[in-house]
């Protein structure tokens, strides 16, 4: 499938993805029943952000001018293990091997097992040749190469089973936001949004805040009220009462208000529904600390991303900084 019709079959899909037609409709509500974690806000935030820093055509355009790409690639069989904790989360690993002109064959997560699957039935239907170059398969087995997504546990067994071939194998990340006390309203309410999206399960959402020596909490938890709706949520509160009864029990000092559990911890990773804390001395040095960390996603926060922007990743922000096309044209 030359790379020409690659590119109008895209631009077909984002089209289509903006229209919200009944059938797209259909299937979100589909891919709700089946997950409560999607629901229709943060599906419809998720579709945005592909159709606006993905599929954009002069984004995508530079994108591929950017690696020189031709139609003299030899196809290869890339393997893609998808993770299924935010909607559609391998979407930009299979953009990355459809446009450079491989065979892609996908391993869905049972989580997000509904949403590509109409994604790719729609591809077929702009352009037959697609079904040629993307197929879906239970277990992946006899491909050139492979990128697998997943926890610190299961990149165990990806590295058990694909280590051995040229592949991407990804482990859990998480994101940190650096407060200097002295943001604004707009400010914290945006970083609200860095927080609670996707009900703060993204490897881009912040899971720890770290703040200066004295920092008042009462305005970062006024502004975090704007998801206060997410107690409605049947799962998502019954991760809050559980983490906060353990607190509780525990005898820990917290802070909270109807919709998140604020608690002093050096961990970056916190449950569903908890946001760690700590305070630093030195923001530079605090910055610094977090670049180095083989945990961190991105760092939202002055001199760094901007707040309410950490789900707004670029075709160039690759997952771990590991360059997902300049390896799939090595293969």
């Amino acid at each position: 499938m030359i790379l020409a019709k690659r590119i109008q079959v895209l631009k077909e899909l984002k089209n289509w993805l903006l229209s919200g037609d009944d059938e797209w409709k259909e299937t979100a509500e589909k891919a709700y029943q089946f997950n409560n974690w999607f629901t229709t806000e943060f599906l419809e935030h998720r579709v945005k952000t592909i159709c606006d820093q993905y599929l954009d055509e002069e984004k995508l355009d530079f994108w591929i001018r950017h690696y020189h790409l031709d139609d003299n690639i030899s196809p290869k069989k890339v393997g893609i293990v998808m993770a299924g904790n935010i909607p559609m989360v391998g979407f930009h690993d299979f953009l990355s091997s459809f446009v450079t002109g491989h065979k892609t064959i996908i391993k869905l997560s049972e989580k997000d097992d509904v949403l590509f699957k109409k994604i790719v039935e729609k591809l077929i239907s702009f352009d037959e040749e697609v079904g040629d170059v993307i197929q879906f398969a239970d277990m992946l087995k006899g491909c050139d190469a492979y990128i697998a997504t997943g926890s610190n546990n299961t990149s165990r067994y990806f590295e058990y089973y694909f280590g051995k071939y040229p592949s991407i194998i990804r482990k859990n990340r998480t994101s940190a936001a650096v407060l200097t006390g002295n943001e604004t309203k707009e400010e914290l309410e945006s970083l609200a949004d860095d927080i609670f999206l996707y009900f703060g399960m993204g490897c881009r959402n912040i899971t720890q805040i770290f703040v200066p020596m004295n920092y008042d909490f009462i305005p970062l938890l006024e502004a975090f009220k704007k998801y206060e709706y997410l107690k409605d949520h049947a799962r998502y509160r019954n991760n809050y009462d559980y983490n906060l009864a353990l607190l509780i029990m525990n005898n820990r000092e917290y802070m909270c208000n109807e919709n998140v559990v604020m608690v002093e911890e050096d961990h970056l990773f916190s449950p569903i529904s908890e946001l760690y804390y700590s305070y630093y001395e030195d923001y530079e040095k605090k910055v610094g600390e977090l670049q180095q960390s083989l945990d961190i996603q991105c760092i939202a926060g002055k001199g760094n991303i901007p707040f309410g922007k950490t789900q707004d990743a670029g075709l160039f922000d690759y997952a771990d900084g590991v360059d997902t096309v300049q390896f799939l044209l090595s293969v």
